[in-house]
């Protein structure tokens, strides 16, 4: 099957897009990787009338790194992500979760702002940007304005990106998490290579010395991927391991902060007392990973 008649449109600026946006509000797509929205309007799951192609938007194609924070443009590709040395050495956890989305492919095309845009509960940079407490921006032709991750996730595929926005970027803080002092980690188990996890979890841990012989967990951040509707900060978790050096018992207890957190719809793979399972199992690992790369000195690396 083939897509449905449509315009196309390719601006070179935020405002012609946003522009566009506003004049065919109720009847356009925005295209950039499009890695998913070609497979839709192909099978006549979605009949737009007009597609906007970003692709010339290099304003948004940016990654910026200052001493107080990571800023990282929409049109930023997966692999450019995944290769970054300066997320690598400020936040790992985006390189890590970019390098487990699907296939080379994929990867080579896929855009940080339509992963965001999709807002599936099982995506990975959704739930980094959760973990991290990330800021979306968003623009229309009435002005621009920031919203916290987890105020932008609702529901299923449901976000508060009104038709006429465009994702024009993400900030995160990086005072929380020195790169001396943080260990960040990404897991996720999946049924099969290049598709969707059943359960991922994204992990950050702040030590207070990681030269001494217990360091104490200062700061923890834990969020699961495809454990509920949106994706699930586990606060509860987070709170098991602060306070005291990282212990068997306090990993139980984030592990059974998760279980109880847990709500997963069931898939062909995992039913949903399985997914939970997993919850609990991946958060365990995940931490102990993160803290483990925390308590490295860079010497030891």
């Amino acid at each position: 099957m083939k897509p449905a008649p449509f315009q196309y449109h390719r601006p070179t600026t935020i405002e012609e897009t946003t522009t566009l946006l506003e004049t065919h509000r109720h009847d356009a797509e925005l295209m950039a990787g499009n890695q998913s929205l070609g497979i839709i309007m192909a099978n006549r799951l979605a009949t737009p009338n007009h597609i906007i192609d970003i692709n010339d938007l290099e304003e948004i194609e940016y990654i910026d790194v200052t001493e107080s924070s990571v800023e990282i443009g929409s049109l930023v590709r997966h692999r450019t992500i995944e290769n970054s040395a300066e997320l690598k050495a400020t936040l790992p956890l985006f390189p890590q979760a970019a390098e487990q989305i699907a296939g080379p492919s994929v990867r080579n095309r896929g855009t940080l702002g339509g992963s965001i845009g999709e807002a599936d509960p099982a995506g990975n940079y959704p739930t980094v940007l959760t973990a991290l407490d990330g800021d979306l921006h968003v623009t229309s032709v009435d002005g621009s304005r920031t919203v916290p991750a987890t105020e932008y996730f609702i529901a299923y595929m449901f976000t508060d990106l009104g038709e006429d926005e465009l994702i024009t970027g993400v900030s995160i803080g990086r005072d929380p998490f020195p790169a001396d002092r943080t260990g960040m980690a990404f897991l996720e188990q999946k049924a099969a290579a290049q598709t969707w996890p059943t359960i991922s979890a994204a992990t950050a841990i702040r030590v207070d010395n990681p030269k001494a012989s217990e360091p104490v967990v200062e700061e923890a951040r834990v969020a699961l991927a495809n454990a509920a509707d949106i994706p699930l900060r586990v606060t509860e978790a987070e709170a098991s391991i602060q306070g005291e050096p990282l212990t068997d018992e306090s990993l139980s207890a984030a592990a059974g902060a998760a279980i109880d957190a847990a709500q997963p719809e069931g898939e062909m793979h995992a039913d949903a007392e399985y997914k939970r399972e997993l919850a609990g199992e991946y958060t365990r690992r995940s931490l102990e990973t993160s803290y483990e790369r925390a308590t490295t000195t860079q010497t030891d690396q």
